[in-house]
């Protein structure tokens, strides 16, 4: 099982679209606070559909906490900063996929702790990024197929 991480998160049915994408293949959602919106917002709740009772969500007050709680496993940022594609890098059973929120991107002092796992989607010059929940799906599912969909249908 994988983790996909939204660090501040800003927009609600981004949230949302991410809880249905982790129900559907059992992987964990962490959120790190602050987050733009409040769990009970009605967009993130719309968004998620009737897939909440099927997903893991766990909230944590900072990025230290989340640390602190998880030091299994290898954390992969997802940046337009990135350096090396997402395709470049074994992804194993329980890594932690990592991404900023939608307005500001990852924190400085997270860049600067884990450089060498910065990963990137490609795009066309000019682009400044994908959307937040169409990037969690296409990097999960990458670790997904690499490690054969295990326990997926």
């Amino acid at each position: 099982m994988f983790n996909i991480v939204l660090v501040h998160p800003d927009i609600p049915q981004n949230t949302g679209n991410i809880v249905r994408t982790c129900a559907a293949t059992g992987s964990i959602l962490h959120l790190i606070k602050p987050l733009g919106f409040s769990i009970s917002d009605k967009y993130l709740k719309r968004a998620g559909l009737d897939y909440w009772s099927h997903a893991t969500v766990k909230i944590y007050e900072s990025f230290e906490e989340f640390e602190i709680k998880n030091m299994e496993g290898s954390y992969f940022l997802a940046t337009s900063k990135g350096s090396s594609l997402f395709t470049d890098f074994e992804y194993k059973d329980g890594d932690y996929i990592i991404f900023g929120s939608e307005t500001k991107g990852l924190p400085d002092y997270i860049h600067e702790k884990y450089w060498q796992n910065r990963i990137r989607i490609p795009m066309r010059e000019g682009i400044r990024c994908l959307n937040l929940a169409n990037s969690a799906a296409i990097v999960l599912y990458e670790a997904e197929r690499q490690n054969r969909f295990k326990g997926l249908i």
